[in-house]
């Protein structure tokens, strides 16, 4: 079972202070556009006006008109994933389920996006939505022979009263792997459809937090695109806050929008200044409306493919709403050895880039797989919940060549099983840790399996966690309560054909009983979404 809930992680240097967001968040209303000409995304800006920030500074952004909010129905040009939803599998046939790391969480703010706009949420990846929080999985000793923990914990199915509901979680060390400072390559969409007040201005200012993190051993390149790419800055010192700054605030927006040269550019920056042993990484920042040259998902994992050898990670930002390509920008950073997140809010963008700074840029484990192997004699059937395009054929669990997830420092992975349970005498499966004897009641539900390869690639690893009778429990933590009730929540958004009793009054229930110190403000946030969820 889980231990008893510790503060959330919220890496970084350990010589940088931590500003605690949402406590005055700047809320950005969104609004439609379409690409067209303009600038080149460079030219200087006029005026700025002063705009408070989260932390009560005060920041500049280009001017732009502040309407109040009010519910907005999307154009319906956004795209996203269509992956199916995993069914149940019967343990005497299939006993392993395989699936790759994610730490991805752009779709919990897509999702809070959508609602707080007035809107059923589209393209819901539950997985996502449950790793946006923490869940207080004791991190490993700096000595630990593996860079991370597995904690377990089973209870009865909130939704279904004659199911079990297996949490698995994977905590990674919160130890950042290097001190070698980090060559990170900001590449900048700044074509016309990013000329709206969610997008260019709100991508400025995040990456202004982003700048506030580095020091004098980093290194920035900033590389812009439109119809063309253009470098706006190579190499430039860390330290120098107020030159990148000047950079980010005096672009603009204009014309169409040619990603995959900027692509390639920005790779080229950053294997040139190529930090040995260090962080080197593109941050891309965009709506991911790709229209000039290889635009679809498809043509641009080829691209990043490509590039990913050598040893260039890459971590992708998404904004705005409208003509948002969530399938484009999870595919880039899913084949690039990278993490997407979603920024609708200065506050999300301070969460992403300064409170989670090490989980973000600093990679601790590399291609994590997870294999949970069910015992027949006590599990008869079991469907992963998510996952669904992150989904491993058996055999790809031991293949180094199988690109997987990766995972960086602080990171957390949970996953969630629905457990139908079985008499204790069903006969087990052959080739397996269950199988050719007699399983008794007191024996394990399961066995979860993973493996990672270090930093860097190499042979991996492979770690067992046997899951013993004592996980279940009927008096659930409150991080299972919790997480559970996110997942409940994606169950009913994404209308999971195995929603079975699934209710937002529940959902709301067990959340709000669940909150706990929440020194960061989130789950009493999700208790205020779960409000507005759209009836």
């Amino acid at each position: 079972m889980n231990p008893a809930p510790r503060t959330p992680a919220r890496t970084g240097r350990p010589a940088l202070p931590l500003i605690v967001p949402l406590a005055a968040a700047l809320t950005v209303v969104l609004a439609l556009a379409g690409c067209g000409d303009g600038g080149d995304g460079a030219e200087t800006a006029p005026d700025a006006v002063s705009l408070s920030l989260p932390d009560g500074g005060t920041g500049e952004v280009a001017p732009a008109p502040v309407p109040a909010a009010e519910p907005f129905v999307p154009e319906g040009r956004e795209e996203y994933d269509d992956s199916p939803e995993s069914p149940f599998q019967d343990v005497a046939t299939s006993p392993l389920s395989t699936f790759s790391a994610d730490v991805d969480t752009a779709s919990y703010s897509n999702l809070r996006r959508q609602v707080n706009q007035g809107v059923r949420p589209e393209g819901v990846r539950i997985e996502e939505l449950v790793n946006y929080f923490d869940y207080g999985y004791p991190a490993p000793a700096p000595d630990a022979e593996h860079p991370f923990t597995v904690t377990t914990e089973v209870a009865a199915a909130p939704w279904n009263a004659e199911h079990q509901l297996a949490m698995v979680g994977v905590q990674a060390t919160e130890a950042v792997p290097t001190s070698e400072g980090n060559n990170i390559v900001f590449l900048l969409d700044v074509s016309g459809s990013m000329d709206e007040p969610a997008k260019l201005p709100l991508l400025a200012e995040s990456f202004a937090l982003l700048v506030e993190q580095l020091d004098e051993r980093d290194r920035v390149s900033i590389v812009t695109y439109a119809g063309d790419n253009r470098v706006v800055a190579d190499s430039v010192p860390g330290s120098e806050h107020d030159v990148l700054v000047d950079h980010l605030r005096s672009l603009r927006a204009g014309g169409a929008t040619g990603g995959a040269d900027g692509l390639a550019t920005a790779y080229e920056l950053a294997e040139k200044n190529f930090v040995e042993g260090g962080n080197n990484r593109v941050v891309l920042a965009t709506d991911g409306d790709f229209n000039v040259g290889p635009s679809t998902p498809q043509e641009l994992t080829e691209l990043i493919e490509a590039e990913r050898e050598s040893g260039v990670y890459v971590s992708v930002l998404g904004f705005g709403m409208g003509n948002l390509k969530d399938s484009t920008m999870e595919a880039i950073a899913d084949h690039g050895n990278g993490n997407y997140a979603y920024v609708d809010t200065l506050a999300e963008a301070r969460k992403v880039l300064v409170d989670e700074f090490g989980s973000t840029m600093f990679v601790v484990a590399q291609d994590l797989k997870v294999q949970v192997e069910l015992n027949p004699a006590t599990v008869a059937s079991y469907r992963l919940i998510g996952y669904d395009n992150r989904r491993l054929d058996d055999e790809e669990f031991a293949d180094d060549a199988r690109d997987a997830g990766d995972v960086g420092a602080g990171h957390s992975v949970t996953a969630f099983y629905e457990l139908v349970p079985a008499d204790a005498d069903r006969p087990g499966s052959d080739g397996l840790a269950y199988s050719d004897r007699e399983v008794g009641p007191s024996d394990d539900f399961m066995t979860v399996h993973v493996r990672y390869k270090e930093p860097g690639g190499g042979a991996s690893t492979e770690a067992e966690f046997p899951v013993g009778a004592g996980a279940f429990t009927t008096a659930p933590t409150a991080d299972f309560a919790f997480a559970s009730a996110v997942a409940e929540l994606g169950l009913i958004a994404t209308g999971s054909e195995y929603r079975g009793a699934a209710d937002l009054d529940a959902v709301r229930e067990r959340a709000a009983g669940a909150v706990g110190a929440d020194p960061y403000g989130l789950r009493a946030e999700f208790v205020d979404l779960v409000d507005a969820y759209p009836r």
